[in-house]
Parts: C-alpha cells; sequence; structure tokens
C-alpha cells in the first residue's frame, strides 16, 4: 500500500513537470560506489537542515487565523501544506527503507538518468501545479498545528541521523519511477527533502497573497 501510495505522489508531481526537464543539465551529484561518499552525506543533510530550518521559520508565531486562512475554498491553508509535508515525509522514507530491504541490484545503475540536481529542480518547481493523491491530502488528522509541526520534526531529525550514520547502500537499491526513471534510494531521501521545499514555497505563496491576516 506504501509503495502504490508513494508511487502515486511521485507522479503526479512528476507527469506535469516533465515538460521542464532538460536531460543535457550537467551532472553534479554522481553515485558510483556501494556507500555514500563524504560529499553526499554533507549535501543531503545540509538540505535537510536547511530545509527544516525554513519551514519552522515560517511557521514560528503563526496565529490561528494565519494558519486556517485561504485565499479561496480551491487552495489549501498554511495548516493544511504542513500537514501534507509531515505525511509525505513519514511515508516517503518509509518506501525508501522497504526498498533497501530487497536484494541490491547495482547492474541498475546506468539506468540512473537524473541527476540529484534535476530532480530537486524539477520537484520545487511551483510553475507547474499537480494534485496529491487523495491519502496524502491533509483533512485533520492531527489535532492541532503543533502536533503536525512535532511529527514533521521528530521524523525529520529520525531522517537526518540515519542519513548521518547510515551505511546502508543507498546507491545499488533502485525505485522503479514512472516518469523519472530509475532512481537509487539515496535520490529517493533527496526529494523527500526537494518536496517539502516546494511545499514550504507554497506557505509563502499563502502569505504573500493580498489578503492573508496581519495577525
Amino acid at each position: 500500500m506504501k509503495k502504490s501510495i508513494l508511487s502515486n505522489l511521485f507522479l503526479c508531481t512528476a507527469l506535469l513537470m516533465a515538460s521542464s526537464f532538460s536531460t543535457t543539465s550537467p551532472a553534479v551529484h554522481s553515485r558510483t560506489g556501494t556507500e555514500l561518499t563524504a560529499a553526499q552525506r554533507k549535501f543531503a543533510v545540509d538540505y535537510y537542515n536547511e530545509s527544516k530550518a525554513r519551514l519552522l521559520k515560517d511557521l514560528k508565531g503563526l496565529s490561528a487565523a494565519q494558519l486556517t486562512w485561504k485565499a479561496d475554498p480551491s487552495r489549501w491553508s498554511i495548516a493544511e501544506c504542513t500537514e501534507h509535508i509531515a505525511l509525505a515525509e513519514s511515508l516517503i522514507f518509509g518506501w525508501v527503507q522497504m526498498t533497501l530491504k530487497q536484494p541490491a541490484t547495482p547492474e541498475k545503475k546506468s539506468e540512473v538518468k537524473l541527476t540529484t540536481d534535476q530532480l530537486i529542480a524539477m520537484t520545487i518547481d511551483r510553475s507547474h501545479k499537480v494534485q496529491a493523491p487523495e491519502q496524502l491530502k491533509p483533512s485533520g488528522k492531527f489535532p492541532t498545528t503543533q502536533d503536525v509541526i512535532n511529527a514533521f520534526v521528530g521524523r525529520r531529525d529520525s531522517t537526518i541521523a540515519y542519513i548521518q550514520t547510515t551505511q546502508d547502500d543507498l546507491t545499488n537499491h533502485f525505485i522503479p519511477h514512472p516518469v523519472f526513471g530509475t532512481l537509487d534510494t539515496y535520490q529517493g531521501l533527496v526529494l523527500l527533502a526537494a518536496h517539502s521545499v516546494r511545499h514550504t514555497e507554497q506557505i509563502e505563496e499563502v502569505m504573500a497573497t493580498p489578503g492573508f491576516p496581519k495577525n
């Protein structure tokens, strides 16, 4: 079930972003060994920390009126965006862990066509709007927005600790993606952080919309 949910999440995002993807973009973060390089580990940890700090800074001190305000009924509020981030945070990490339980398939390494930078750019590009799968749409699953934030921080900190210390073979386990093609599980982890950045930018768009409450 988790794999199906997350495949839908990535597919929804990818289908509307694929037209902006260029295979000529330079490869910056390459993967050649069976363990993460020091540069890969640092990049992922830094990206996780920076994206976490950005979200928490945006949410700090917001009133109930600001958290629940909508420009129109078809748009998500800041509270709803935050719930979506928290739900996806756990599910995507779980999908990566499930993939790592399968045998390594290093022969698939040549099938990886996207760089980490391309995945990030495509994911955070908000010029392409997408619909979240039903299972990841916010529906008040947490009692309060603070509970949502606590869930996000707990999962995010746990994932950061995992990336800092893991010896798992993240570069020889692969996720078959219907549009992105083959992704290794390191890319899956970076894509998780990029997903939170995408919706943090959505939160910032809400805050910049005329009519957003001043307090």
